[in-house]
């Protein structure tokens, strides 16, 4: 008695040479997602770059679009929380913090769209207090906790975010125009941080697209026949 293995049809290699139009197809797949990514790295990259020209180049318009950008937002904000306020979902206690946070908000907004320094102004406020009560909070739970993982970075954290709240609360316009300056070199560092992945992508792409097309030349080759 023959095995299924020994037939002439050769039905039992039949799961290895089906294996490679799988190994062929995934490579390919890769291939092309490697190919997509670093055309995208490599796109955020140039628009970091030129963002951070732009920064640097005019920082009073930046801070004029973003203290736009800024009013936008509180606008924004304060209309959801308004509506928040009157949803049946919101409890009743929470309903007039709904409402007062929305008023506030709604009316900073209107503020920043009176004038670039009023919009400045509240901008470097907002990220102060911001960095001051995420500063406070960090410093003392790491007083408070002596067990916690990392405990010294987050206590140099804390401290350091408290002195930079108290400085942008203190001198908001020179401390935002420092800022402004601080994030156009940041955002032109990260952006030639991601060009350079980009092209080592590229090449790696390079590298990968002949071995793919080489694990796809032998399904093109004429197999001799068993019976022959």
């Amino acid at each position: 008695m023959t095995s299924p293995s020994d037939s002439p049809s050769g039905t039992g290699t039949a799961p290895q040479h089906g294996t490679e139009p799988q190994d062929a197809s995934r490579g390919g797949g890769l291939a092309a997602l490697a190919n997509a990514g670093w055309q995208l790295l490599l796109t955020t990259g140039l628009a970091a770059i030129a963002l951070g020209v732009v920064v640097l180049a005019w920082p009073a318009e930046t801070l004029r679009v973003v203290g736009v950008l800024f009013g936008i937002y509180l606008l924004v904000t304060g209309v959801f929380q308004l509506a928040a306020a009157f949803g049946t979902h919101v409890p009743g206690h929470l309903r007039a913090l709904h409402f007062l946070t929305g008023a506030l908000s709604v009316l900073l907004g209107l503020i920043c769209f009176r004038g670039t320094l009023q919009s400045i102004l509240l901008l470097a406020l907002w990220i102060g207090f911001s960095w001051l009560l995420r500063g406070t909070m960090m410093t003392v739970t790491a007083a408070s906790a002596p067990d916690t993982p990392a405990r010294g970075w987050m206590l140099f954290t804390g401290i350091i975010g408290m002195l930079a709240g108290i400085v942008l609360i203190v001198s908001p316009f020179a401390s935002i125009g420092a800022l402004t300056l601080t994030a156009g070199i940041m955002a032109i560092v990260l952006g030639v941080i991601e060009v350079f992945h980009a092209i080592k992508m590229r090449i790696e792409v390079g590298r990968l697209a002949p071995g793919t097309a080489a694990e796809r030349r032998p399904l093109f080759r004429s197999q001799p026949h068993p019976q022959h």
